[in-house]
């Protein structure tokens, strides 16, 4: 290859579709990496070429893009797909044709391909987080809703047994296809209602999640009386929603644009003054831009044309990223994440109350998910987790 010829790299992700009001946020995270990567000196003088297709939400559309940008683009690593079914469509097409994706989204765990690096947190960094976190209260009952597909279930599975090991119990659970409209989200708000839980447990994503929010509020309740608790709606997400209607209640994710350190402050400026825009920050945009940069990491290490030296270079590489130093499992090809917890606020920010004062490992393949007496789970206390440093700031 000659040292001006651009390198170029897959991305997909949907500006139009159910899930794109997240996915919009982590189009416009990668883009603002590559334009830092590429006013840095590209890689090593060649410019990284972003070549950018919109699946529209479809997870077929995923599959056949993924398969395109391989064959008739050439491309090695694609960065890409928020849902789990968007996620499984493409890895089909990258372990086929040997290419690798880059996957910037919270998802179930219990997935492993030498085609795939997760950027995003599974249960042991975000769910048990947030367990420890509701079970402050005593005996909290849950109704679990969401999306009817794999994430959704999965998470709520989880959600369930670390609640009831707790001593809390589970009020109910419903699920809702993609096809659901606003008579069914009623519906089921005015059952959640009746069943009157203290909590709601939700894992609807994209347009469901705005669906879920109108139905709560048009059924009169408030984080007050009900609270919803969430590893999904984000900063992305209220902005379509409405600060009013999520007032309150909390999300447990690896970064909150509100974060007050350094670096997350100067990658939210340099991206006001690039862009000339808001960036809209949220937990993916921060996983969506760090990976880009990891990818480019790698290329300039080692072989950027040789997809074995992309991956040998990514896996167990560390960045400064936004929601803190993240670094990659050699061994599984998850990151070493910041959990934390937020309460929105009016503003559509959150307000961190609670985070872990190091990164946790991933757990990936952990089978199952209960509290113990080696997990120190209290009403009293701020609990602590088997291999987890010690939480600062939680509080009720």
């Amino acid at each position: 290859m000659t040292s001006d010829q651009p390198i170029h790299i897959g991305v997909l992700f949907s500006k139009t579709g159910r899930s794109a009001v997240t996915e919009r946020s982590m189009l416009a995270a990668t883009e603002f990496a590559v334009e830092e990567i590429n006013a840095g000196g590209g890689i090593n003088g060649r410019m990284l070429c972003p070549i950018i297709r919109d699946p529209m939400g479809e997870p077929s559309a995923y599959q056949q893009m993924a398969a395109e940008l391989i064959s008739e683009n050439k491309v090695r690593v694609i960065l890409g797909c928020y849902t789990s079914s968007q996620r499984k469509a493409v890895l089909s097409v990258v372990d086929r044709e040997a290419a690798l994706l880059c996957y910037a989204a919270q998802y179930e765990g219990f997935e492993y391909s030498d085609n795939i690096v997760y950027f995003g947190a599974v249960p042991n960094q975000n769910s048990v987080f947030l367990a420890i976190h509701l079970l402050k209260n005593p005996a909290p009952r849950l109704y679990i809703v969401g999306s009817d597909y794999v994430w959704p279930r999965e998470s709520g599975r989880i959600m369930g047994d670390l609640i009831q090991s707790g001593g809390g119990r589970i009020a109910g659970e419903t699920y809702l296809d993609d096809r659901a409209g606003p008579n069914d989200f009623d519906a089921l708000l005015k059952k959640i209602k009746k069943d009157n839980p203290d909590i709601i447990f939700n894992n609807f994503v994209g347009e469901a999640n705005r669906k879920f929010y109108e139905a709560y509020v048009e059924n009169s309740l408030d984080a007050g009386r009900m609270m919803v608790a969430s590893l999904t709606t984000s900063e992305a997400d209220i902005r379509e929603i409405g600060a009013s209607a999520t007032l309150g209640h909390i999300t447990a994710a690896s970064y909150f644009a509100s974060q007050s350190n350094n670096t997350n402050r100067s990658c939210l400026a340099r991206y006001r003054a690039l862009r000339q825009e808001e960036p809209h920050a949220n937990m993916c945009w921060d996983a969506a831009y760090t990976q880009t940069h990891v990818v480019a990491q790698a290329m300039r290490t080692g072989d950027p044309d040789n997809l074995n030296s992309i991956r040998s270079g990514i896996l167990g590489a560390s960045f400064e990223a936004p929601q803190g130093l993240i670094s990659i499992d050699p061994l599984n090809a998850h990151c070493n994440l910041w959990p934390k917890i937020g309460v929105a606020r009016a503003d559509g920010q959150f307000e961190i109350v609670a985070e872990t004062e190091a990164a946790i490992r991933p757990d990936p393949y952990r089978t199952t998910y209960e509290f113990d007496d080696d997990m120190g789970v209290s009403s009293d206390a701020a609990a602590q987790a088997t291999s987890w440093p010690r939480i600062s700031g939680l509080r009720q």
